[in-house]
């Protein structure tokens, strides 16, 4: 069962490669800013904090994750300074995008720990500390695929102990969002959910609030919502979009748009233009 390809298919999905060599200086990163972003230590030592919290202090080579903006500050340490590559990440936060909002504020992962992600990382350094044709696309397309197999890897080893990945974990749970996700126009409550995972009603819904932090329903929403934001970025037309999304007319969605978001789904999309 894919719960993963769902979520990137709604989120606007990219990376983009700003930095590769040494590092010999302190760098702040602007938690005003509208990306995450990616750090791979190649070599040496590197220190980091978050809002002023150490998160690390390591000559292990290791992948930072931030998912969403976050004011971090990356300092080497000592005269050799620190080897990085450095990626921009847009995981659709700025849009509400279930990617960017699934994943924990700050993941970190030692790559000595994660055998099965070192070839994708051969080649990037290899991209990376070399002078090739293209070499900038072939970047940005190699962080985007190590970005899907670091989540991968943190779901299987379930280090995500809340939210959406948390209930991946659960084949139960699993089962309910996935439903969920492929059927989002059918009129479903929480007995029907209940009865995808195979448990009683109250205690799928206990579960469900347990590890997502939702609701089902108001996950239902959630998710509905992103698909509804997903098509509007495509074109489609309002009337259309509801229909797919369970909504008896245009106008019962533009209700529950505009109480989820703040304002109706024409004003929605003229601000992401204007972003």
């Amino acid at each position: 069962m894919d719960l993963l390809t769902p979520l990137l298919q709604q989120s606007a999905f990219s990376a983009r490669v700003f930095h590769h060599g040494n590092l010999c200086h302190l760098v702040d990163f602007d938690p005003g800013a509208t990306a995450g972003h990616l750090h791979l230590l190649k070599g040496g030592r590197l220190s980091c904090t978050l809002r002023d919290a150490l998160v690390l202090d390591t000559d292990r080579p290791c992948a930072l994750l931030f998912p969403r903006p976050s004011a971090h500050t990356l300092m080497p340490v000592g005269e050799r300074g620190a080897d990085l590559v450095c990626a921009t990440l847009d995981l659709g936060f700025k849009t509400g995008g279930p990617l960017a909002l699934a994943l924990p504020e700050c993941l970190v992962l030692y790559l000595d720990d994660t055998p099965n992600l070192l070839p994708t990382l051969q080649l990037l350094f290899d991209e990376a500390f070399s002078d090739r044709f293209a070499r900038q696309a072939a970047l940005d397309r190699l962080m985007e695929y190590f970005l899907i197999q670091a989540i991968r890897v943190v779901i299987d080893a379930g280090q995500i102990h809340s939210g959406i990945f948390a209930a991946m974990s659960d084949p139960r749970l699993a089962r309910a969002v996935n439903a969920i996700h492929e059927r989002p126009e059918r009129g479903w409550t929480v007995e029907l959910l209940a009865e995808q995972a195979g448990m009683s009603r109250a205690r799928f819904a206990a579960r469900f609030r347990e590890q997502v932090g939702l609701a089902p329903l108001d996950y239902l929403t959630d998710w509905r919502l992103s698909v509804v934001r997903h098509q509007l970025r495509q074109g489609q037309p309002i009337k259309r979009i509801a229909a797919q999304v369970g909504y008896a007319s245009p106008a019962a969605l533009s209700r529950v748009f505009a109480q989820r978001l703040g304002l109706p789904p024409s004003d929605w999309l003229k601000q992401q233009a204007a972003i």
